[in-house]
């Protein structure tokens, strides 16, 4: 396909036509900074939504992980009574993939006289998928040991705080519905007690959840915590297609009515995804600001280019050349400027996304951000639109410039340069 004449010659000057020998170097050197600015600025916004998009996906796995996609509850804040006919109810709701059901009370874990921390006994009929898959020690599995002693399943940070291994024998105690008995004139509260084995060991990186829950058997936790064997403390469901997560909590709530109450993980979790929310919404604009200064650095390497090529440029207006054919050679050369760096910079976003998901080379502190390196999320759309957009800016930045070279007089350039 075959240049017209404002693209060849804004080729021409990208590539280094030849003009006044002393200034030659230069303006190479300053275009080259051009189109290292826009480079810069568009893999720093591509690396950054990214990470966000990355943050936002790993926040909410490990949130569904933990919770599933709905929470269906008592509204009187009891256990739900005839729990597991309405879980197999609930499983057959269109839209329901699994309906988990769960006993979940507060205990007391005890490893020794010393090693005691408060837990949330979270008791079901299989380990959530999502822990499974995150196990660094033991099995998902709570079945009995050799002694008859039921499996537990314990998060890595409850395990530090304690010393836990796989095989250690440990004790939970349980407030709920103690029984009575006087010792002289003042009641004395009896724990109900239970001893379990640890299982297997999860690590999440989400230091209050691992350090907070605990799983084990639906039935041996009905029994410690005194659950009769219709009664759960709520139901999780999973939902088939996640942009209906809304739509089947409505649906529940308008179906099943009080006590039955349904909330999405969203809800639930409200503050964890405001923070995600925030990071998406003010770091682009951040780093976009980054990126449009980039693209401004434009007017000047085009203005330098205009001073250097004066002389051309007059000659080209003497053979003929219009001013709407010089402001679209100058427009031109902006876009390829801002072309030449889009692309280097995409590819080295790529370069560095890829990088960072297979080495994880940038390191985070997991009580703070829940992770133990920056997450990456691709995403081809990002692409396209962050080209696009440094693009627009790169061509409304060479406007200016393609403004001034129209109105060069001829005379005055070729006479005078």
């Amino acid at each position: 396909m075959a240049l017209r004449f404002e693209q060849f010659v804004a080729l021409r000057y990208l590539r280094g036509a030849q003009g006044r020998e002393e200034g030659r170097r230069f303006l190479h050197f300053v275009t080259y900074v051009a189109v290292g600015g826009v480079a810069v600025g568009v893999a720093a916004l591509l690396l950054a939504l990214f990470i966000v998009r990355g943050f936002s996906r790993e926040i909410e796995a490990k949130l569904v992980g933990f919770g599933a996609h709905v929470q269906v509850e008592s509204l009187t804040d009891e256990p739900i009574g005839g729990g597991m006919a309405l879980a197999e109810a609930l499983a057959r709701e269109e839209g329901v993939a699994r309906a988990a059901p769960v006993v979940l009370e507060f205990a007391l874990l005890r490893r020794s006289a010393t090693a005691i921390d408060g837990v949330g006994l979270w008791g079901t009929d299989v380990l959530p998928p999502y822990l499974a898959g995150h196990l660094v020690e033991g099995t998902a599995r709570f079945d009995p040991d050799g002694n008859g002693l039921p499996g537990l399943v314990v998060g890595s940070q409850l395990a530090r705080l304690l010393g836990l291994r796989v095989g250690d024998r440990v004790t939970a105690f349980s407030m709920r519905n103690t029984d009575q008995v006087l010792s002289g004139a003042d009641p004395v509260r009896l724990p109900r007690v239970k001893q379990f084995h640890v299982a297997g060991i999860y690590e999440t990186s989400f230091a209050n959840f691992d350090e907070l829950y605990v799983f084990t058997d639906l039935d041996v936790a009905r029994d410690l915590l005194e659950y009769a064997p219709d009664e759960l403390t709520r139901i999780d469901l999973t939902v088939a297609d996640t942009d209906r997560i809304d739509a089947v909590a409505a649906r529940i709530n308008e179906t099943w009515g009080f006590p039955v109450m349904a909330r999405t993980i969203y809800e639930v979790y409200h503050s964890y995804f405001a923070w995600v929310n925030l990071q998406q919404s003010i770091i682009p604009l951040v780093i976009g600001v980054i990126m449009l200064v980039a693209a401004f650095n434009i007017v000047g390497t085009l203005l330098m280019i205009i001073l250097e090529k004066t002389r051309e440029v007059g000659v080209l207006i003497s053979l003929g050349a219009s001013a709407a054919k010089l402001r679209r050679l100058f427009l031109w050369l902006g876009l390829m400027i801002g072309g030449a760096g889009v692309l280097l910079g995409e590819a080295l976003a790529l370069a560095l996304a890829l990088v960072q998901q297979r080495y994880g080379v940038i390191p985070l502190p997991p009580e703070a951000y829940y992770m133990k390196t920056a997450p990456i999320a691709l995403n081809p759309l990002d692409f396209l639109l962050v080209g696009v957009v440094a693009l627009a800016l790169c061509a409304a930045a060479a406007y200016i410039p393609a403004r001034i070279a129209a109105r060069i007089e001829p005379i005055r350039a070729i006479r005078f340069s």
